[in-house]
């Protein structure tokens, strides 16, 4: 049952009668959950106001470092006062691996007024807008992670070692010395999750205890990596449910003393882990919208045969903006270690007809029923911000869609039997940020300016701190040498 739909304010008491605490969290600006238990006398009092929540997950890294940059979502002369958390009554679900707390996803606001830096905030603003057209949209996204086991502080192999903390463990260890789960490359192995049996299925049934699930779940290139399909939804559900899986993984992995990676390039000489996007608009009664009722002879490109015109808006849309809002599918430095060639990861502005090697694969008839239209977003890795991400994207098709924009990109197949190389995308953070926050950026025009003005902020911080470490490759690079 979908608890969710049956939530209301005056159900909510008889909903926790069992309850004595209860477990929220929202969002922050690395995509990562923030929260805390709550009494349910206490959860119960503020549920229709509201309670105060630090503004300083706004105003900080992922490591709780202050930003050093002029982040001013929540700046350093406001205190750090509290914003407005307010719960969630659709985000209900119960978490099974914690004794089945009652737990509530938060939305953000200050002044009355939505947080920016929300990103569930930042999503429902595109998809109202969406609304109010007569549309809405849909989501898939597929997650890739690898799996290592989790040493002691110690290392592994200690006798009598009981506590696993990889944390400390790689505070006097390089990251080379951690063990995958399983060694080697396998992908779609149907022998190999049996010999982590426990944690492979566990993670696909409580998925869907956790409203999480999982439409395919395999092996994937690469040492002890996974994939999961999270099944097809709502795309302010999806968002939510991708944040959600990596604190299922998570959770999980401690109880079987192994650490799922979402870094996007994790090992050296290794393909990296993806995060893509599968996206559709539908009317509000469900009906495929980027599909046509006949194929088209007329088409600009045979590939386009089967799309519609509002799904080559779209698709002009994404086009267009994909190098100006960069930064939100590939937020990190390590983003950029997985977007190079022949590691499985488009460089370039491009798309094409079921291309896996284009920075958008576009699955229409005749390799898919009708309404199954979409397109396949391949560019972010498993460390996307889902709400900034899907925000983004929903944003940007929609401006094809208003503004009637024509494709003008063909195919990456037809470029490549031209000895034509389509335009590269941003290949680092920094090149990828001046790009997103030019005043004249397409970012700008799609999302909100003050969102766009703190999210570079918060990635030049993440910038500054990366140039002040001294990392292991330039220690063994040069301590004898010069």
């Amino acid at each position: 049952m979908d608890s969710s739909s049956a939530v209301t304010l005056e159900s909510l008491p008889s909903l926790l009668a069992e309850d004595i605490k209860v477990k929220v969290a929202g969002v922050d600006s690395d995509g990562i959950l923030r929260g805390k238990v709550m009494s349910k006398e206490k959860f119960l009092s503020v549920m229709e106001k509201g309670f105060g929540f630090s503004s300083a997950v706004f105003g900080w890294d992922m490591h709780d470092m202050l930003y050093t940059t002029d982040a001013r979502i929540a700046p350093p002369e406001s205190g750090y006062s509290d914003f407005i958390a307010i719960p969630d009554l659709t985000s209900f679900r119960r978490i099974p691996w914690e004794e089945d707390i009652p737990f509530f996803l938060l939305r953000f606001v200050n002044n009355k007024k939505p947080v920016p830096a929300d990103g569930r905030n930042m999503l429902k603003s595109v998809t109202d807008r969406l609304a109010e057209s007569g549309y809405q949209a849909l989501a898939g996204v597929e997650l890739e992670f690898m799996n290592f086991q989790t040493p002691s502080e110690n290392g592994y192999d200690i006798q009598g070692s009981k506590h696993l903390d990889i944390a400390t463990y790689l505070e006097k260890n390089t990251p080379g010395s951690l063990r995958p789960l399983t060694a080697g490359m396998f992908s779609y192995s149907a022998t190999r999750p049996v010999a982590n049996k426990g944690y492979f299925y566990d993670i696909f049934n409580i998925s869907s205890q956790f409203k999480c699930n999982i439409e395919g779940w395999h092996t994937e290139g690469g040492p002890g990596v996974y994939e999961a399909a999270l099944k097809v939804c709502n795309v302010n559900e999806m968002a939510d449910r991708v944040s959600l899986f990596k604190f299922l993984t998570k959770s999980l992995g401690m109880e079987y003393g192994i650490t799922p990676c979402f870094m996007a390039k994790p090992i050296q000489g290794q393909a990296g882990n993806s995060g893509h996007i599968h996206i559709s608009l539908c009317d509000l009664e469900g009906q495929n919208v980027f599909a046509r009722d006949e194929e088209d002879p007329n088409a600009p490109w045979p590939d386009l045969a089967g799309v519609s015109e509002i799904g080559r808006h779209f698709l002009a849309g994404l086009l267009e903006a994909l190098p100006d809002i960069m930064p939100l599918f590939a937020p990190t430095i390590n983003s950029y270690k997985r977007l190079v060639e022949n590691y499985w990861a488009p460089v370039y502005i491009s798309w094409g007809l079921e291309d896996r090697m284009a920075s958008i694969r576009l699955i229409a008839p005749p390799v898919c029923k009708p309404g199954a239209t979409r397109f396949e977003v391949r560019i972010p890795g498993a460390d996307l911000h889902p709400h900034y991400a899907l925000g983004a994207l929903l944003a940007a098709g929609w401006r094809g869609v208003q503004k009637k924009l024509e494709i003008t990109v063909p195919p990456l197949s037809v470029l490549q039997s031209k000895g034509v190389r389509p335009e590269l995308l941003p290949d680092s953070l920094h090149h990828a940020v001046q790009r997103f926050k030019a005043p004249n950026s397409i970012a700008r025009q799609v999302l909100d300016p003050e969102f766009v003005d703190f999210f570079a902020a918060t990635r030049e911080h993440e910038l500054k701190v990366w140039r002040e470490a001294v990392t292991d490759w330039e220690f063994k690079r040069y301590i004898e040498t010069v």
